[in-house]
């Protein structure tokens, strides 16, 4: 740690002083070009003064030999994707921002045009259901600045997609089809266009793949529509998108040394659990306003609705003997309605330019769940949360010299539950070894209802010393509420004794300064961080092999994040990337070990070179994935996931309204995986030091892609 904080500290020292010597060469009336970050303008800006940043275009989404918007954002340093299976369509990944490993979902916040849309549950967002050729660009906004603009959540991160607007442009379409390993299949179709003030687009994408696996079997179907009228002073807009998926879950291969099991190596395609499978139905509207309100002001007005359906089987099975016997099922349903109205500025405030963002947000989700034995069963459990969120934001931004930005903001958000566990224990499956009387699975869970207030602040600045050099840093705090999943997660330990639904917020602060240079035809990013948490929630199996989900010891992350292009010339273009990710406990019985499932150590390399114009087009790039810890592995004790490096290419090319596309994943057919889970206690009962499960993902694959445009 001491010895990165001195190279890092020296590679800042080193920046000024170039800053310093380029001053005194310069023209005191010279205008400085190095652009400030825009920001507060607009929820959908580019991050928060002071803060890192990324932005993905959409030429980078198509040229990339990645298949997947996961797989996309794992180039960009300081975000680690966990992959359970490859070759359907990024279904089940999680992105990691900033080294959070399981409880990754729930500290990225995912958004679509500005609005959040990663919901009250751990699921996450899925990001196959968003078609790729709708998104225009992909905004990343490091650290947890964020909380100010779009709530609770974003403390590794946001992730805001921008989609496509159709605002002013000709009528047109798009079509693609394209087939690969795994007999997968994909289709793609878009339409857009406008007349007068009227514009509509709507987007469509299906997907089916066998998987690496057995019973990995995938289908996903998504469509998404913009329907909009934009006047003079404003525009009225709705938005409707749905989606629909159906997955096999084939379950871990285990590494078990007292038996000499290793289905890693024996049976790396087999399937633990070959019945159990997963369905998702989901639907979301947005309506809303924006208008005028005078030169450099303006008020948006919307609001939306998000359901999802999720049902799931399994089957009972040990890792040698699966079963068609169903042991228990899940059928969830989720309807989040959003009301959150806002003012946007950019003007001058006497000499001083300044813009500011600052609205309401209104949040209600209602969650049901039942835990039947069987889909279509009666439940043994049925729970029920209802949760309100309403806060207040301010984001501000000041450019005090022409060189020079400042923003400040806040949040206050409170927060309501009730919560509710009934459990029948009549039902099938409630009861062990049958009918009562007899020992009950669970135990009702007790009611739990309770009001909070959150409060966050960000504070960043950034200094341009000339075109070349700029200087950025700023220093925040953040919360995250418990999602319904952590919850039902305290109210079914399977321990016999009754709980509540009682978990505490988890809270952060943390500061960040970097680096942004450009010279020349090399633009470079360099930030060091360090992130304080209190209350972290986390999932965890207890001593008498129960599993819940528990508030952790005192948690810190720490680390540095460099990225750098390089543009040869219009034809060829490097670009790369490394982070240094230290996720560690610094209180209680785990102090000093890691949090598992994050690299200390990642980076990646590209390159983009036009072959022959746009008729043949060249991509590739190098990913490095540093060892880590397995899931459940706090104490440190058992084997790591190994490090991986693999190669993705693609070549390309277009002529005049077809184009192609062949990629190859893996090109060098490295075995490797990106999840495990360590058996708890190596020396408790029943366990083993170096058993564990794990997800083994694929060698090479291919895909190839053709279509037009019209």
């Amino acid at each position: 740690m001491g010895i990165h904080y001195r190279v890092t500290g020296a590679a800042l020292a080193l920046t000024a002083m170039l800053a310093q010597a380029a001053n005194a060469q310069d023209n005191p009336n010279r205008t400085l070009t190095l652009p400030p970050i825009d920001v507060s303008s607009s929820r959908l800006g580019t991050g928060v003064v002071g803060t890192s940043t990324t932005i993905i275009t959409a030429e980078d989404i198509q040229r990339t030999p990645a298949q997947t918007l996961p797989d996309i954002l794992s180039r960009e340093p300081g975000i680690q994707v966990t992959n359970l299976f490859v070759g359907v369509n990024a279904a089940r990944n999680v992105v990691d921002m900033r080294g959070f490993g399981a409880a990754a979902a729930s500290n990225t916040l995912i958004l679509i045009d500005g609005r959040r849309i990663t919901d009250l549950d751990i699921v996450g967002v899925d990001i196959a259901s968003i078609p790729r050729d709708s998104i225009e660009r992909i905004e990343i906004t490091r650290g947890n600045s964020g909380v100010i603009l779009y709530g609770d959540g974003a403390v590794g991160g946001t992730i805001n997609i921008v989609t496509k607007s159709s605002v002013g442009a000709r009528t047109g379409g798009r079509v693609e089809a394209g087939f690969g390993s795994f007999k997968q299949r994909e289709a793609n179709a878009s339409v857009s266009g406008s007349k007068g003030p009227w514009s509509a687009s709507f987007y469509s994408s299906g997907a089916n793949s066998d998987g690496y696996r057995v019973n990995n079997f995938y289908r996903q179907f998504n469509g998404t529509g913009d329907l909009r009228y934009t006047g003079p002073e404003g525009s009225v807009f709705l938005k409707l998108s749905a989606d629909k998926q159906y997955i096999g879950l084939p379950g871990a291969r285990q590494v078990d040394p007292s038996t000499g099991l290793n289905q890693i190596v024996s049976n790396r395609t087999g399937a633990t659990t070959p019945f159990d499978h997963s369905q998702k139905d989901g639907f979301n509207a947005t309506a809303g306003v924006t208008r005028i309100l005078m030169p450099g002001a303006e008020l948006i007005v919307d609001g939306g609705i998000r359901y999802k359906r999720e049902l799931a089987q399994y089957y009972k099975a040990t890792a040698t003997v699966p079963t068609s016997n169903p042991n228990s099922a899940v059928d969830t349903t989720m309807t989040t309605a959003s009301f959150t109205p806002r003012v946007q500025f950019d003007r001058p405030f006497g000499s001083l330019p300044w813009k500011a963002t600052g609205g309401i947000d209104y949040y209600r989700a209602k969650y049901g769940s039942d835990r039947p034995q069987t889909l279509g069963g009666p439940p043994i459990d049925r729970y029920d949360l209802t949760q309100s969120t309403l806060g207040a934001y301010w984001l501000q931004t000041v450019s005090v010299l022409p060189t020079t930005d400042i923003s400040f903001g806040g949040r206050i958000q409170g927060m309501s539950l009730t919560a509710r566990d009934k459990f029948d224990i009549n039902a099938p499956g409630a009861c062990f070894p049958g009918p009562p009387p007899c020992f009950p699975v669970n135990v009702e869970g007790t009611p739990f209802s309770t009001t909070e207030t959150h409060k966050a602040f960000h504070l960043g600045a950034e200094h341009r010393f000339n075109e070349n050099i700029a200087l950025f840093g700023r220093w925040a705090s953040s919360f995250r509420v418990p999602n319904v999943d952590e919850r039902v997660g305290m109210a079914t330990n399977g321990n016999g004794i009754p709980t509540s639904f009682d978990l505490r917020t988890q809270r952060s602060h943390d500061w960040e300064a970097g680096t942004r240079l450009h010279l020349g035809q090399l633009d470079i990013q360099s930030s060091i961080y360090d992130m304080m948490l209190t209350d972290e929630i986390h999932f965890r199996y207890g001593p008498n092999f129960e599993a819940n989900n528990i508030n952790l010891d005192p948690t810190r992350r720490y680390g540095t994040e460099t990225m750098a292009s390089y543009r040869v010339n219009d034809e060829l273009r490097f670009k790369g990337g490394a982070a240094y990710t230290r996720s560690v406990f610094r209180q209680g019985l785990f102090a000093g070990n890691d949090v598992p499932l994050v690299s200390r150590w990642t980076g990646n390399a590209g390159v983009a070179w036009d072959v022959w114009k746009k008729w043949l087009v060249f991509d590739g790039v190098l990913r490095f994935t540093g060892s880590r810890r397995m899931d459940n592995d706090q104490t440190s004790l058992q084997p790591k996931i190994p490090a991986s490096t693999t190669v993705d290419v693609r070549l390309g090319g277009e002529y005049e309204k077809f184009f192609w596309s062949f990629a190859v994943q893996n090109l060098f057919n490295v075995s490797y995986f990106d999840y495990a889970i360590a058996s708890p206690f190596p020396h408790g009962p029943g366990s083993v030091l170096g058993k564990y499960n794990a997800y083994p993902l694929p060698g090479r694959n291919y895909m190839f892609k053709a279509g037009m445009t019209y």
